[in-house]
């Protein structure tokens, strides 16, 4: 098992970041899902936890096939979803236990991901506690700013260093900005990958982290990107935008039926919780050194409409 810490910050508040969170997570699912592809929310209610408190408990269906890279796809069912079961206890969430993203065909592998939010630049140490932890575990700083994300995901108007919000007169982000932006908050990530295969478990672990890193940066760069979108706005509003936009997602997506399927799980313990903190994004179309293939199909080029924000709104409004 490879466990590493990755500590993102931000300048906005762990108020703020709460409302801004669920915001990108139902923009960014929406903006990737199609006809038969992209990530349905099967359940989205409030949840009462004996330790943590009130929560949310979240069911999602990531519907993958196409989004896969082309050496996955070589290797999995033309046709799958992921489940995925999460609460969230914010400023405390569980993104998975260890089983909830075990693949049926991939029964040794497995991700679990802890979360906690605080106002800080990241530099509380050891703010887990977690008995998870054998020994020692690297510590990664993530810059939204200055840390390069994969090409094809790079978008200049969600580029930190040109974004200035006018809502909140915050960005751009210049070198250093952590050390003296204010208010700022940090994303403390706990990410544990283990894949139980002989001679193929160090790469394997090693690649999910650098997708999981890439993922972490392209959520949190696009949260502040579209801050003036979500700014001033109440946590009952952003629960009737998320309710709307699942809604017009689900329907994107339409019925399909899957042949392979996540193990399901059960409530996790009173000490575990919490839902996804990071949008899904398509993993990388390139293959890691031990498992390339020759690439036979051509990329999609054309990308799915999406539902546009006013729309969202009027919709969310009538409800």
């Amino acid at each position: 098992m490879l466990v590493k810490e990755y500590r993102i910050c931000m300048p906005l508040t762990t108020e703020e970041y709460r409302v801004g969170q669920l915001y990108t997570i139902s923009k960014h699912s929406h903006q990737e899902s199609e006809k038969g592809e992209g990530v349905e929310v099967v359940k989205n209610e409030p949840h009462e936890d004996p330790v943590h408190g009130p929560g949310q408990f979240t069911e999602k269906r990531v519907h993958l096939s196409s989004k896969l890279p082309s050496w996955a796809r070589a290797v999995t069912p033309r046709i799958f979803y992921i489940t995925e079961k999460a609460w969230n206890y914010y400023p405390y969430t569980i993104t998975a236990d260890s089983h909830s993203l075990q693949c049926s065909f991939l029964p040794k592998f497995s991700i679990y991901i802890e979360t906690k939010y605080e106002d800080n630049c990241g530099d509380s140490e050891n703010i887990f506690h977690s008995d998870k932890i054998l020994g020692d575990h690297e510590v990664s700083f993530l810059d939204i700013a200055f840390d390069e994300i994969p090409e094809r995901y790079y978008r200049s108007l969600e580029d930190p260093r040109f974004f200035s919000s006018a809502k909140t007169g915050r960005g751009p982000l210049q070198e250093g900005w952590r050390q003296h932006t204010k208010p700022i908050m940090c994303s403390y990530k706990l990410v544990s990958v283990k894949f139980e295969v002989w001679g193929l478990q160090t790469r394997v672990e090693q690649f999910v982290h650098k997708v999981i890193r890439d993922i972490l940066l392209i959520g949190h760069r696009q949260a502040f990107a579209w801050v003036d979108e979500w700014c001033g706005m109440t946590m009952e509003e952003v629960r009737r935008y998320e309710q709307a936009t699942q809604e017009a997602t689900n329907e994107l997506i339409g019925l399909v039926a899957p042949a392979i399927s996540v193990s399901e799980v059960g409530q996790p313990a009173a000490t575990h919780s919490a839902p996804a903190s990071a949008p899904s994004t398509p993993l990388s179309d390139e293959a890691p050194e031990f498992l390339a293939l020759p690439k036979t199909r051509p990329r999609k080029k054309s990308a799915p409409e999406t539902l546009t924000l006013p729309a969202l709104r009027e919709r969310a409004g009538a409800e």
